[in-house]
């Protein structure tokens, strides 16, 4: 796929891992996924290490703080969402229910930021571009290629993202999956589903998939490793083959074989015509 050199408002735009162990985590994805790394001096902040596939940027990956540590704040991947204005965003996502828990703040000269909880608790964080516009790769291997929020009130979720950020929702036929797309955006992006009783006491929160090549053979190196698999690999009718795991330090994420390559999919719904139905391409689990 092509540089990606801007995300539109709404659209998101950057993947970072916040994690207890730089090195082990580097090793990590290094060996699960192939990136190359860039480590950078961030001011206050410390030290912030550009993930790179093919030579771009793709991800962030940090050294939790003890204070945040203390505070009980675990390893963890953090989506972030483009907006033109972080002030005006974090405004509009606390008239809309939402919580800014941090910020808006500048991060020396990349861009400004915050980090929000949505209404029914899912963290996510907000990215006003300067000198970094986010990732510049997505959709190719080990690159982020969906965002997908599970929740406990679906319906409060869905009006509050659509409200602050102006996505686009489309409902499956079996009323169970959410497909999101930031305006004007050609393909979806993410998508959003309701926690159940089975799923435990897991909280809110949004998850972010990789693409891959092989689901099953990344699941078993995961654990190769160091890492766990949380849901074995399982086939998405249509969609593709993922797994849900974890790296050896906590931080939980996904990865995705994907049926069809996200430009193709693209080239195929465009050459639809008078198809019966469209092709379902929701996520369940």
């Amino acid at each position: 796929m092509p540089e990606i050199k801007k995300h539109a408002p709404g659209a998101f735009c950057w993947a970072e891992v916040g994690t207890t162990d730089t090195k082990k985590t580097k090793a990590f994805y290094s060996e699960l996924f192939g990136w190359k790394y860039e480590d950078r001096p961030a001011g206050q902040f410390g030290t912030y290490t550009m993930c790179k596939q093919g030579g771009k940027d793709l991800a962030g990956l940090y050294q939790l703080a003890p204070e945040l540590l203390k505070m009980g704040v675990p390893p963890h991947w953090m989506s972030y969402v483009a907006v033109a204005d972080a002030d005006a965003a974090c405004k509009k996502i606390q008239q809309h229910g939402g919580t800014v828990q941090q910020g808006p703040f500048d991060v020396m000269d990349v861009g400004r930021m915050a980090i929000c909880k949505d209404p029914t608790g899912a963290t996510f964080s907000i990215w006003q571009a300067k000198a970094h516009a986010g990732a510049s790769v997505m959709g190719e291997h080990g690159t982020p290629c969906w965002f997908e929020l599970s929740t406990r009130g679906v319906p409060k979720a869905e009006a509050f993202y659509k409200a602050v950020f102006g996505w686009s929702v489309k409902v499956d036929a079996d009323q169970v999956y959410r497909e999101l797309s930031a305006p004007g955006a050609p393909l979806p992006m993410g998508g959003m589903m309701e926690l159940t009783p089975q799923h435990g006491p897991v909280p809110p929160h949004w998850l972010i998939y990789f693409t891959v090549e092989d689901c099953d053979g990344d699941a078993q190196r995961t654990k190769n490793l160091g890492g766990k698999v949380i849901v074995p690999p399982m086939d998405i009718p249509k969609v593709g083959r993922f797994a849900v795991l974890a790296d050896p330090a906590g931080a939980t994420f996904a990865i995705i074989k994907l049926a069809l390559h996200p430009e193709h999919k693209l080239e195929a719904q465009t050459k639809k015509t008078a198809a019966p139905a469209p092709a379902k391409t929701s996520k369940k689990k």
